[in-house]
This record gives C-alpha cells, structure tokens and sequence, in this order.
C-alpha cells in the first residue's frame, strides 16, 4: 500500500484568504515523500487556503487533509509539517539566529524536550537555507531572498517531513531563485514532501515534479511538468488581430497562438488563410506553464 505524506481528499471550504482571495471546491491530492508537487493559479484561486487547510490551520466544510495518514489538525499531524506564508513576518529588532532559537525551543518544547538540543536545531536550519553568513544580522535590515530563506529555515526546522511553501520564489531575482531552487531541492532529495504555491508559473518550471492548476478553488488541470510542458504551441503574427480567432486559436497582442496537437503547423496556417487572414510571421515554441495557466483562465 502506498504511503502518501500528504493527501487532500474532497476538500471544500469557504474560508477566505485576503480580499481576492476563495474558497476551495472538491480538491483531493496526493503527495508521495520526496516529490516537489507546485500549485500555479492567478489571484484567489485558493493556492494560499489550500496550504493553509493541508497545514491544517483551517478545517474545510467537508472532506479532510492528512499528513502520512494523521488528521492535519491533530498536534502530532502539525509537528511534521512546516509551513512558510507568502509575507514572513518576524520581529525585525531581533537576529536570524535569534528568530531561529525561539522557534527551536518551540519545536524541542513540543515534542518534551524542551531546550535541549535547540542549538543544534539552529545551526541545521541555518546550514540548510544558507544564512549562515546572515546568522547576527537583525531581520529588518534582510532583503526578500534572505527573509524567504529564513521562512524555509523556519519552516524545515526540526525535520519536518512536509513542507508548505507559499510565493517562496517569487520576486526573487535569477541567482536567489536558482539558490533558493536547489535547497528545496535538496530537502526533497532526503525524502522531505514539497508543496509550493506561486503566482509566477515560471518560479516552478525548474523545480516541481507535478503541477496542479487552481482556477476558482478548482483543480482545473494536473500532471507531471515534462508531458505538460511537452507540446508544441504555433505564434501567427498578424499585421491586425482578427474580432473572432479561428476554432483552436487565441489573440495575442501579437496575433494568434495555437497549441499543435492533432495538427501541423501547415494545417493550422491553411485555417489563419481561410479565415483571410493576413500573416506576417510565424513560429513554433515548446509551452511554458505560463501559456497552461492562461489556457485554463481563457476557457472559462
């Protein structure tokens, strides 16, 4: 039988996450150990209550979150996970290793220890998201990769075995998100689950394993990123875009686009010139999971 560390069965809930932000309608998912699963969707979607229900801070209407088969909101389901919000909010008066210390007596607390061994606690966190060189600087003097470093340190901290990562790599710059990219990474490697939200399709692209579309507090459109990302899509320049696009295609600022599947690229332009329209150019690109995201919204 297979053992799933994180498993969302039938989840539905009104809880509203922000002024934009909804509810979540019949999601189930599952997560295996060691697999990096990211939630892409725009605006109130439900990325953020979906991470919130699995974390379980909130308890759906109906349906349940379990984390390796525990109930999410039992205490013994919250010790194995480790959750890190969109905007980590820590004392800014206080250091990095100080903000660490209190959330590794926290942890060592929790589980009967009490302070033993939080020094050790620290030092793995610290180590494992790479702030050691920003151990003794105050937290309100941290830019945004370091502060989105931190809310990993602070979510890993104490072996946590799944991780609920929310806009963690978005707004970051190119060498902070390929850094912050690979620590996941290497926390997925020893087994730990990942299940990480970004408004940015891009942020994931290098990263997830799996995707699920939110649309709504649905899950619109699942599967592995590489056959995702597999198909082809057709861009038509056109000297001006048409009122209507022809059946299968999209208007652009540029044009038209269409994914090609079950077509040729000479297909689909016989159909652009039996629509009378006027191309200039075109090109073939692989989709990104940008166009997959916009694809789910269009449809509507």
């Amino acid at each position: 039988m297979t053992e799933y560390a994180l498993t969302l069965c039938d989840v539905t809930c009104d809880f509203r996450y922000g002024p934009r932000g909804s509810g979540l309608s019949g999601v189930s998912l599952a997560l295996l150990p060691g697999e990096v699963a990211g939630i892409v969707g725009p605006a109130g979607s439900g990325k953020s209550t979906l991470l919130q229900v699995a974390a379980g801070f909130v308890r759906p209407a109906a349906g349940e979150a379990r984390v390796c088969g525990i109930r999410a909101t039992e205490p013994i389901a919250r010790r194995l996970i480790g959750y890190a919000r969109d905007t980590p909010a820590y004392p800014s008066s206080l250091t990095v290793r100080e903000v660490l210390t209190y959330y590794a007596r926290l942890h060592r607390t929790a589980n009967g220890d009490r302070c033993a061994g939080a020094d050790g606690l620290v030092r793995e966190a610290l180590d494992l998201s790479g702030l050691v060189p920003a151990a003794d600087c105050d937290v309100g003097a941290l830019g945004r990769a370091d502060l989105q470093r931190l809310g990993v340190a602070q979510a890993a901290l104490g072996g946590r075995r799944v991780l609920l990562l929310d806009e963690t790599l978005s707004g970051l710059d190119a060498i902070a998100r390929r850094d912050l990219r690979a620590r996941i990474a290497r926390l997925a490697a020893t087994g730990v689950a990942v299940l990480i939200a970004a408004g940015d399709p891009a942020a994931l692209e290098r990263l997830a394993s799996r995707v699920l579309v939110l649309r709504a507090g649905r899950i619109v459109r699942a599967g592995p990123l590489a056959a995702l990302l597999g198909e082809r899509v057709l861009e038509v320049i056109l000297d001006a875009p048409p009122p209507e696009p022809p059946p299968g295609f999209r208007i652009t600022a540029a044009g038209l686009e269409a994914p090609l599947v079950g077509r040729t690229v000479e297909s689909a332009l016989a159909l652009c010139r039996a629509h009378r329209l006027a191309v200039r150019a075109s090109r073939v690109r692989v989709k990104s999971l940008e166009d997959i995201v916009l694809e789910t919204h269009d449809s509507r």
